[in-house]
């Protein structure tokens, strides 16, 4: 089984830290990995990916899932709660998808995922969450598959913790795991417990990428630094600011003026528009938003982004702003 895993742990070993793009689903589409991409990420993820849905009603899923080459390695996340299902879903994304990697969910805290026992509800029962990721790992290995598979937990879900997660699997051939070292009870906010991501290394051998809190260059080196991760995993961190993965690995950051700023923010707009049409704009709206935050009358530039339909209203207020 191909895992370029591999070799991001020998430069992890070498000082050369693994910056991933995390997932996040309705956020992490091919148009956003790419520009990340541009900046430095070294591996991305897919937006969450419903078993049930690649099962049952796959078309839908199936063209969110689509990828660029650009952007290698390229890492599928999958959630859900049925086994049978995620054994045919794995099939059904190596035929029609052909990713470097599969992950399996087991972080996720909103309800929505939730209330189908996925996502970090999936955590808390372990004997399931072991049986999936088993049957997943020996679909692959069976069809003679080069898929590595990885998963993202939290430091807590219940009163199952990362490490009890980890020790449940440690026989099983997992290649990478991304720990949110926020518990489910905490979800997006409060302390980051670096100290079990620190002792995963303890149950698990493969990559360890840690995750949680990172917004700049000084807290990917402190995060990096009180895990001994081999990497971190950035999600909101990166919202509106692609750049990060550069800024994270080098200190370097793009300047936090309008000019720059829009520029970035117009060359995803137009990708977005060519991957998905209208329905690409109008999906950017919320990233526009993310990408103005912060700078001086953004409020005011907020409520006319939120209504463009076109390339021409982008370039408009923008440059309305200027």
């Amino acid at each position: 089984m191909k895992n370029f895993w591999n070799d991001f742990k020998s430069s992890a070993q070498g000082r050369r830290a693994i910056y991933a793009l995390a997932p996040m689903a309705g956020v992490t589409d091919s148009a956003f990995r790419q520009i990340c991409k541009s900046f430095g990420a070294d591996v991305v993820y897919s937006e969450m990916a419903s078993v049930n849905a690649l099962v049952y009603s796959p078309k839908k899923t199936l063209e969110m899932l689509k990828f660029s080459k650009v952007e290698q390695p390229y890492v599928v996340q999958l959630f859900g709660s049925e086994l049978k299902n995620f054994i045919k879903a794995v099939k059904i994304v190596e035929k029609k998808i052909k990713p470097d990697g599969i992950d399996i969910n087991f972080g996720c805290p909103v309800p929505k995922v939730a209330r189908q026992k996925a996502g970090a509800e999936l955590m808390k029962d372990l004997k399931l969450s072991r049986e999936i990721i088993q049957s997943v790992v020996r679909t692959i290995c069976e069809l003679s598959l080069q898929l590595p598979v990885s998963v993202k937990i939290r430091s807590q879900a219940g009163q199952v913790s990362a490490l009890d997660f980890l020790k449940n699997i440690k026989d099983l051939d997992v290649k990478a795991v991304m720990i949110h070292g926020r518990s489910l009870g905490q979800g997006f906010s409060g302390p980051v417990d670096c100290q079990i991501i620190k002792d995963a290394k303890k149950y698990f051998k493969g990559v360890i990428l840690a995750n949680g809190g990172v917004k700049s260059y000084e807290d990917a080196q402190e995060l990096l630094k009180k895990t001994n991760a081999h990497g971190v995993g950035i999600a909101r961190g990166a919202l509106g600011r692609p750049w990060i993965f550069k800024a994270a690995s080098t200190g370097q950051s793009v300047e936090r003026a309008p000019k720059p700023i829009f520029k970035i923010a117009l060359k995803h707009a137009k990708l977005a528009q060519k991957l998905k049409g209208q329905q690409g704009i109008i999906e950017m709206r919320k990233h526009l938003c993310w990408y103005v935050q912060g700078l001086p009358g953004a409020r005011e530039l907020r409520k006319n982004l939120v209504k463009v339909e076109s390339m021409g209203d982008i370039k408009k207020v923008l440059k309305n702003f200027l």
